[in-house]
Formats: structure tokens, sequence, C-alpha cells
């Protein structure tokens, strides 16, 4: 355990320090391929939804026995070697800066008035069409992406880490790839991609509820109370169609004192969602910055209770 501790604050610290460089390998990637291949050869004829779960299936073995082969080598060698694979490893599964530097791409023509750079930017991290959207549109755009992903890309993979180790976060990634590629609610992707998303809502329900409290416990509530703000939590975090997502936007929402959710448009296609949190003040520019410090907070106080937590379990284990 304190070998998979190690591994995972060195992750930390490798994410912080440099991301996803783009030219490195990454096992998401090569997620993205296999996903690809199978999906030509199983989303055809009939039994789709069998077929979906067999395609996940084997991502899921692929993820887990893989890295679960390559740290054996590397512990066996040298607990050392083992630490910094694991950390490498788990690091890929991490999301937290280039989370960090998506959002900035779209603060900085924002809070200059280029409208057009902005949603250009905007456009590469959401689905939904960005071509008209205000500047309160797009920032919250791109608020709403930085609280759901808090969880879904940072604290969800660490979560899993603390129980299994790298394989384990590999897991996650793998089918919550499987989930971004296939988990889609059409025609091509209703059958083929149910097994995935449901079992990415699955491995997401837990950490999405605990990044949400970890929240509003690390941050205080800028135009309301902290009382407040878990009324308006567990009032508004069922409102979203998601089951995990709206957890981060309606804890962001009620810390910010402004309102998330409302019209999209998807390919000329509108989709209206039901609102979360109360509106104290219009959506600004700054409150993207201000949803970059809640995400920073939450996952340094995530990770830190899940530590000593750890450690004292395996203190209590020694003991006894």
């Amino acid at each position: 355990m304190i070998h998979h501790f190690a591994a995972i604050a060195l992750a930390y610290i490798l994410d912080l320090l440099i991301g996803d460089p783009e030219r490195w390998p990454h096992p998401v990637r090569g997620f993205g391929r296999l996903i690809s291949l199978l999906e030509t050869q199983l989303n055809k004829g009939n039994y789709r939804k069998l077929k979906g779960l067999l395609m996940v299936l084997l991502i899921i073995l692929t993820a887990f026995i893989s890295s679960i082969l390559l740290l054996s080598l590397c512990y066996q060698f040298h607990p050392v070697a083992g630490v910094i694979v694991e950390a490498v490893l788990i690091a890929t599964t991490v999301s937290a800066n280039n989370l960090k530097k998506a959002a900035m791409e779209v603060y900085r023509p924002l809070k200059n008035g280029d409208l057009a750079m902005a949603r250009k930017k905007l456009s590469y991290i959401v689905g939904r069409d960005t071509e008209q959207l205000t500047e309160g549109e797009i920032t919250r755009g791109t608020v709403e992406t930085i609280a759901e992903n808090t969880s879904d890309g940072i604290t969800a993979p660490f979560f899993w880490s603390f129980i299994g180790g790298a394989p384990l976060a590999l897991v996650y990634r793998a089918v919550n790839t499987c989930d971004s590629m296939v988990g889609y609610q059409n025609d091509a992707y209703q059958a083929y991609g149910w097994a995935s998303a449901k079992l990415d809502d699955v491995l997401n329900w837990i950490p999405a509820r605990l990044t949400a409290f970890v929240m509003v416990v690390v941050n205080r509530p800028i135009h309301t109370t902290t009382r407040n703000a878990w009324s308006i939590l567990f009032r508004d975090a069922r409102k979203h169609k998601s089951p995990n997502s709206g957890w981060g936007e309606a804890a962001v929402a009620a810390l910010l004192g402004i309102q998330l959710g409302g019209t999209n448009s998807y390919q000329g296609t509108i989709s209206i969602s039901r609102k979360m949190g109360e509106i104290h003040v219009p959506l600004q520019a700054v409150h993207i910055l201000q949803t970059i410090t809640i995400m920073r907070r939450t996952v340094f106080l995530f990770l830190l209770c899940f530590m000593i937590g750890g450690i004292a379990i395996e203190l209590a284990n020694t003991w006894i």
C-alpha cells in the first residue's frame, strides 16, 4: 500500500508539472485505436448490445492484464522502479494539467474581448455548437466542463488508483474512453455503446459525489452561506441528465453564486437542460479562473484525505 501511495503522490506531481505532452506515448491513444478496430468488426448486425459489452470487457482485460504484467516486472526488478512506472501510468489517467490549460485557452481571448477566438477554443473541449455563443454562454460552457471533469478526469482515476493502484486507474480510464467514443444516444451507438455508458456511470458514481462534497467543504461560497450551498447541491445535483455530472456542476454553481444549465445546440439540434444554482451574479470570464481554483483545491484535499486515511489503516493493520 505504501508503494501505491508513493506512486499516487508522484503521479499528482508529474501531472502538475508536465501534464500529457502531445508527442509522448499514451495509453488512452492505444485504447482509442483498439476501440475503433473492434467497432468496425462488432458494431453491425444483430446483438449489438451484447457485442458492445464484449468490446468493453476486452478493453478492460487488455488494460488490466498489460498493466499488471508490466508492474510485476518493474517491482520485481526494484521497488523504486515499480513506484516510478506506476506513477507514470497513473499520471496518464489524470488530466488536471490539460483541463486547466484548455480552460485558460478559452479564458484569455474571452478576457480580451475576442469572442470569435474564445468560441473556437471552447469548441475543442465541448460537443455543443459554439458559433453564436455570448460571453456568458462561453463562460458557462467552460465552467461546466471544468466542474464535470474535476471528477471524471481527475478525482475518479485517483480514487480507483487508491483502491487498486495503476491497474484499476487504467481500467477506469479505458471504460471512460469507451464511453466517450461510443456511449452516445443515437441510432449508431444506442445499443452498441449501452454497456460502456452504464459501466462509466457505475465507476464514477462514488467519485462524483465525494468530489462534490469535498468542493463544498474546502471552498467558501462567495455569495451565500455554506449551509445554503449544501442545500443547492442536494437540490440541483439530480437535475442533470447524467447521474454523475450534476454533482460537480451543482457544487460549483452554489459556490460561485451562478446558474448553470439551460439551452444548448448540438449540430443544430436544440437541447434544454434543467438549471442548477441561483443567480447572484451574471456569468463572466472571471468565473473560469474561480472554477479552476475550486478544482485545484478540491483535488488536493481529496488526495490528502485518502492519503491520511490509507496511512491510518496501514498503521492500524501493522499494530494489530
